[in-house]
């Protein structure tokens, strides 16, 4: 009985240990379902207290926060370090978790809650210089004493929030991954601003284009991927005057002009994120007003990667979205003017090859001797595991991401080995000034001041103003460089190929109320050749861009509807452009019964990307297949090698039906234009009656297409799951897979001025909220929601659900 007796203790003891375990993916049990603490204190109440009044340590004054039906909040404070404390304390209680795990990706301490899988990622980001960026950043925003009373009000709110919660009331995915919220630091701003750089200009094709270079030579590279493409719309309007002098642009080193000119011994991409935004002069618009839009297009995730906001305090009253963990609107207007950014694509990420002195990596030959490296020792926390700790080496360029090889894991393929890292994040900036100054501007030399502070991520900020001015300025800290300096990897030891300065700030391109009514950004090229500096090589497709000056340049007397109708609009300018070429390449000859119906189908398609368009799965397929046949052959599609763009594919089509890379090298017979087009036709044809079986329904573009919206952690359940959606990647309406418009906005100004806007999903990052998708099906549908922007306080409106006034203690 004894021994029974103490097996059972054991047992007893062993099972509330493993019920209080976390194991791998799963969390504990017993703390996940305890009725106390556990998930089931996360279901909210449909019932809005009206009325609340808290009482904080810290507030220099009142603060009222008004919240609207679907939870936006409206706040009014006496001074800016109120204001800044409540915006970090409100978006602190709807997005907690978010906040936390984005800066935990960014500074490499995912591992610390997630175990050894994390590992990769969190070296990969500490060995990019993720946090010495945002150390670098800090230093220079807490010199402006306006960013550090913002950085630090902001930092105060959200403690204030996490000092005040019980365990019960931490989110759902603390509990899931069993670990709890630790206190808000200000470098955690800076660190989410580094992780926009990292998404928006954290990616180089230099090596793609070296491998490409080293086994074609520099005649065939020099065609294949040439520095301005056959069709562009650029942003800045073509034929615009420079009104000023440029700066001598940099001598190319004598390395890069050997490597694009002399022959080489031979030696053995999915469409990016982008985004839309474009202004219209009140010339064009029924109010006489101009009208602004913006939609930018990045990962659609639950909770969105924006959270909606209107901040007023003395010398403020702005309304748009903020990034959870970084104070001010980033995208949104005032009562005088509205702006918004899409990506640039600066070349602002750059890598040099380093050549050590010997295995110590203490010192690198550059300029004829050898220099000192600095070391950062990185030590990572690992759950379950001991510490790793690794050792970074810095050059004058930036880090060694991978001293050799052996260090560089598989998926990381794209980075050079023994190459330096210069990085534009990895600067001293203050980026968070300029939202600071565009939420307080007023006209447009205010705007253009506001842009003289900001650095990375380069973007086109589109700008309308209550004075009747439209702008749009390609912005950030650009370096001064020699034409296609970073194009490849570059010689590390040779001084010219250093970074040479930065293109003045009032020579940034710039255009303002242009003769035709409008200005538009869509990813693609800046300018036109005619621009004297170099910004890069390679931008978005134009056909975005080209689609939405056609509509624009149509319009007369546009209305908000009308910005909305165009932010839906899903023509496709790539089918206008290549569809008639491949029709006529068919050989109707080698077409069996079922692909001439197929055909006939894209014969009569309206080369509209709709959700009910047949035309539209076909074309995709086809156009993807076409692709793949006329480069894979030569470079392979395992992304060692960059390929040639969708314009130069469509000019290969459309000017050089003869030329050699029709030719499938793999094969005994020579191919031509008409062949490629047509296998790939018959390819396409069989692959989708094997897939969706006849054309019917299955064949529909919403349904053939992968449209989702996950959870920003991939948990199961916690997202939108897969719908049935209009659009593709270079129309209009970019959505497709899980990326797409993740905020929809129109600003109509006048005396009032109006917006309008909408995200996937809700404010709420609870999923036992009822505001964690309730703005979902709008936005699925297409349209925008009037945003309420109140001008006091104490304004009455039927939308306002629930008051909380903040007082000191």
């Amino acid at each position: 009985m004894k021994v029974k007796a103490l097996l059972s203790v054991i047992f007893t003891l062993i099972l509330i240990w493993a019920l209080e375990t976390k194991f791998g993916d799963i969390p504990a049990i017993a703390v996940f379902l305890n009725p106390a603490t556990g998930f089931w204190q996360n279901s909210e109440s449909k019932h809005v207290i009206k009325e609340k009044e808290l009482k904080m340590k810290g507030l220099q004054g009142k603060v009222i926060i008004r919240y609207d039906e679907n939870m936006v909040p409206h706040i009014f404070a006496e001074n800016d370090h109120d204001l800044y404390f409540a915006q970090g304390y409100v978006t602190a209680s709807d997005r907690l978790w978010q906040m936390d795990i984005q800066t935990r990706s960014a500074s490499g301490r995912l591992s610390e809650i997630v175990g050894p899988k994390a590992l990769e990622v969190d070296r990969f980001h500490r060995r990019m210089g993720m946090v010495y960026g945002a150390e670098n950043s800090l230093n220079e925003m807490m010199k402006d004493p306006r960013i550090a009373t913002m950085v630090n009000a902001y930092t105060e709110g959200i403690n204030t929030y996490i000092h005040g919660l019980w365990k019960r009331d931490y989110p759902i995915e603390f509990k899931l991954l069993d670990y709890e919220p630790e206190d808000w630091k200000p470098i955690n701003c800076a660190l989410l601003l580094k992780l926009m750089s990292e998404t928006l200009a954290g990616g180089t094709d230099a090596p793609g284009m070296t491998n490409v270079l080293k086994k074609f030579g520099p005649a065939i590279t020099n065609d294949l991927f040439p520095d301005y493409p056959m069709r562009e719309e650029p942003i800045i309007p073509a034929g615009t005057k420079w009104d000023f002098k440029a700066l001598p642009l940099p001598k190319a080193s004598a390395d890069f002009i050997n490597s694009i000119t002399e022959p080489l011994k031979h030696q053995e991409r999915v469409e990016g994120i982008g985004s839309n935004n474009w202004a219209i002069a009140g010339s064009k618009t029924a109010s006489g007003y101009p009208i602004l839009a913006n939609d930018p297009h990045l990962n659609l995730t639950f909770p969105s990667i924006w959270y909606q906001a209107q901040l007023s305090a003395p010398g403020i009253n702005t309304y748009g979205v903020t990034i959870p963990g970084t104070p001010c609107v980033i995208i949104g207007y005032n009562n005088r003017i509205s702006w918004g950014e899409t990506n640039v694509a600066a070349d602002v990420l750059d890598y040099y090859t380093i050549k050590f002195k010997d295995g110590s990596h203490a010192q690198y030959w550059y300029n004829n001797q050898w220099k000192n490296t600095n070391k950062r020792v990185e030590v990572i926390k690992i759950r379950g595991q001991q510490d790793l700790v690794d050792t970074v080496y810095y050059t004058h360029h930036g880090p060694v991401v991978y001293e050799s090889a052996a260090k560089r894991p598989a998926s990381r393929a794209d980075v050079p080995v023994s190459a330096a890292a210069r990085w534009i994040a990895h600067d001293r900036s203050e980026d968070i000034l300029t939202f600071y100054l565009l939420n307080r501007a007023k006209n447009y030399a205010d705007y253009r001041e506001a842009l003289s502070h900001y650095t990375a991520p380069a973007q086109n900020f589109i700008f309308a103003s209550a004075d009747k001015d439209i702008a749009i300025t390609v912005n950030g800290k650009l370096p001064l460089k020699f034409k296609d300096q970073g194009k490849f990897i570059l010689d590390g030891s040779d001084p010219a190929n250093d970074w040479q300065g930065w293109i003045p700030t009032d020579q940034n391109p710039s255009a303002k109320n242009p003769a035709r009514g409008f200005l538009s950004s869509a990813n693609q090229s800046s300018t036109d050749p005619s621009y004297p500096y170099y910004i890069n090589w390679s931008f978005g497709p134009y056909e975005r861009g080209k689609r939405i000056n056609d509509r624009l340049a149509a319009m007369q007397k546009a209305t908000v509807d009308s910005m909305r109708d165009l932010q839906n609009d899903t023509y496709s300018i790539r089918a206008q452009d290549a569809l008639p070429a491949l029709l006529s390449n068919v050989d109707m000859g080698r077409l069996n019964g079922n692909q001439q119906k197929v055909l006939k189908l894209i014969q009569r398609w309206d080369k509209h990307f709709d959700a009910n368009s047949i035309g539209a799965t076909i074309f995709n397929t086809w156009w993807v297949k076409f692709y793949g046949a006329v480069w894979f052959d030569e470079f392979g599609d395992t992304g060692e090698m960059m390929l040639p763009s969708q314009d130069r594919t469509v000019k290969l089509l459309l000017k050089e039906p003869q030329s050699k890379w029709f030719d499938n090298i793999k094969t005994k017979a020579v191919e031509t234009c008409r062949d490629i087009v047509t296998e790939s036709f018959t390819g396409t044809v069989d692959s989708l009656m094997r897939k969706f079986g006849e054309p019917g329904k299955a064949w529909e573009w919403g349904r053939a297409k992968n449209t989702h919206i996950n959870h920003l952690a991939n948990l199961d359940g916690f997202g939108a799951g897969q719908f049935i959606a209009d659009g593709t990647g270079t129309t209009v309406n970019a959505l497709i897979n899980g990326h797409g418009p993740s905020w929809r906005m129109v600003v109509q100004m006048g005396p009032k001025v109006q917006g309008y806007g909408i995200f996937p999903g809700g404010q709420s990052g609870n999923p036992g909220s009822l505001y964690y998708d309730d703005m979902l099906k709008t936005w699925q549908n297409g349209e925008l929601k009037p945003l309420l922007f109140l001008q006091s306080p104490t304004e009455s409106s039927t939308r306002i659900q629930s008051t909380i006034t903040l007082s000191s203690k």
